[in-house]
């Protein structure tokens, strides 16, 4: 199979706290290059500010991209919240930490145009 699926998904803390200091933005990073593993996909960027992180993702069409997102926010919740519980717990409370929405868009490969001429170009069966 070949494809080429990447998106990239932007996520902030909930109330969007400016919770990351360096070290839990790579802490972070580590938890979601696993994470991405487990799915078969690639962790092809990762970076943040204190209120929020980006991350651009290779993955393949068996990996729903909401479902690669849940496991991304509930694993790194879990654990980062459990890695640095003093720090979090001035800025979150309630046992959230990613704020319940997300964006994300698809990225990568060539322009329409581009695919439109290739599809156009293709020689007919028969």
């Amino acid at each position: 199979m070949i494809y080429s699926l990447h998106a990239h998904v932007v996520f902030t803390p909930k109330y969007r706290r400016k919770v990351f200091t360096d070290e839990i933005l790579r802490r972070c990073e580590d938890i979601m290059i696993e994470v991405c593993d487990s799915f078969d996909a690639t962790l092809v960027e990762f970076n943040g500010e204190h209120d929020h992180a980006h991350l651009l993702a290779h993955h393949p069409p068996k990996a729903a991209l909401s479902t690669l997102v849940n496991s991304l926010k509930g694993v790194s919740a879990r654990l980062l919240r459990k890695e640095f519980p003093v720090h979090l717990r001035r800025y979150l409370w309630g046992g959230h930490f990613w704020s319940p929405s997300y964006f994300a868009a698809s990225c990568g490969g060539a322009p329409l145009s581009i695919i439109k001429e290739y599809i156009e170009n293709q020689k007919r069966p028969g």
